[in-house]
């Protein structure tokens, strides 16, 4: 998301390149069905579908504009004057860029690959261990990109799941990436025929032993292949860099940055405190406030003070995507490092494919099939100071919908 709302409000006024990617919504929208039936083909029979849910990111060049039309569209994760109108234009005015960054990673975003690779071997582990709930299922529900999450939920309908696990991506919730998610379940059951599966949802995960530990593994690693001198790697400063959020959407009570700092103390805990640290913020985009100190202005600040070996560790995604291998590896590690004269910036991977990360996905989902809740009573309540008639509908739905009650307010829809 960096590369794609990186100076949105500038560039809504700003002349790009002639070169367009012309995209006819028809074709991409079968385009979008057939990658999700893909996703899916040889689910008939499963018990419990589990369903990865993320923004996702576009595959090819193709994508780019209908995925950036969508991001701009969502009210939940970026609010715009106009936003009907002036979204659609600032995606058709940033894609040539756009397509330019993903060029750089190889042509499209790696997420749907990744994630995919995560929910089978998820799935094939919870098969092993909790043999009473399976066959399972790993289905993809992208907010953004295909297999969008409402063809998902048509799929896994038509397949005949019986119980579903929305199991959000973004080990740290917000109501900006998880909350937008949530919501577009709602929404869809809402406007369509009702569920006939059996719902639980998995909305926060940021203080998992196993993600923890492979944190903790990768950071080890990367120290160890990046500084192999021992006094030097003793000095590097850790970066936990995380994506920010406006800072009005802290104020009316989102926990995102309380569940961001929870993993980053965790993760040095289980280092034992071996290096100094900062948690900062990547991907600010417009002129409004954002969470600070930002990743950038950091770099720059540590390497201006001596601080010339940094690391940087993307602590709240899961697998890599643009904001990882081009935010992060080209904007910061390479073009920043050499403009401000850092010795070595490192970049420590995403958790990926990582054993330990598996076992924790798998530990997470099995506990919360045999021993519940269906829901977590946080994901249930509202920020103290929110408006968002979206957000309420949809929380009273998953109250409905789990059995759960609904808590106060949410049935007000203000």
């Amino acid at each position: 998301m960096a590369a794609a709302l990186s100076s949105t409000m500038a560039s809504a006024a700003t002349r790009t390149s002639p070169r367009r990617q012309i995209i006819h919504f028809g074709q991409f929208r079968q385009r979008q069905l057939a990658t999700t039936a893909a996703a899916t083909a040889g689910a008939g029979g499963a018990k419990t579908g589990v369903l990865m849910l993320n923004m996702g990111g576009p595959r090819t060049a193709d994508d780019v504009e209908m995925f950036l039309r969508r991001l701009f569209e969502d009210r939940d994760i970026i609010k715009l004057p106009f936003q009907s109108w002036l979204g659609p234009l600032i995606a058709k005015r940033r894609t040539p860029s756009i397509i330019e960054k993903y060029n750089e990673i190889g042509g499209g975003s790696p997420i749907y690959d990744w994630t995919k690779k995560q929910g089978d071997l998820l799935c094939r582990k919870l098969d092993a261990i909790s043999p009473s709930t399976g066959p399972h299922k790993a289905y993809i529900g992208f907010r953004y990109a295909a297999p969008l999450t409402e063809d998902t939920l048509q799929q896994m309908e038509a397949d005949g799941v019986k119980r579903c696990v929305a199991f959000s991506q973004y080990p740290q919730y917000s109501c900006t990436t998880s909350g937008s998610s949530m919501s577009a379940i709602a929404q869809h059951f809402t406007k369509n025929n009702p569920t006939t599966m059996e719902w639980g949802f998995i909305d926060r995960w940021g203080t998992h032993p196993g993600l923890i530990r492979t944190f903790a593994d990768n950071i080890r690693k990367t120290l160890q292949e990046n500084f192999p001198d021992e006094s030097k790697r003793k000095k590097v400063v850790l970066l936990f860099s995380a994506h920010s959020v406006p800072q009005y959407v802290m104020d009316r009570g989102d926990t995102y940055p309380s569940e961001i700092g929870a993993t980053v103390q965790l993760v040095m805990q289980e280092l034992g405190f071996s290096h100094p640290y900062r948690l900062v913020w990547q991907s600010k985009v417009g002129p409004l406030p954002w969470l600070k100190p930002g990743t950038e202005e950091t770099i720059k600040v540590m390497v201006k003070r001596g601080h010339r070996n940094l690391m940087l560790i993307p602590i709240a995604f899961v697998n890599e995507h643009i904001e990882t291998l081009h935010e992060l590896d080209i904007e910061y590690a390479e073009e920043l490092g050499k403009e401000c004269g850092a010795e070595k910036i490192a970049r420590c991977p995403t958790p990926n494919d990582h054993p330990a990360f598996i076992d924790a996905m798998a530990d997470i989902v099995s506990k919360h099939l045999s021993q519940g809740p269906r829901v977590s009573p946080q994901l249930l309540m509202r920020c103290p100071e929110c408006t968002n008639a979206n957000c309420a509908k949809q929380k009273a739905w998953i109250g409905k919908i789990t059995r759960s009650g609904s808590m106060p307010g949410n049935e007000q829809h203000q």
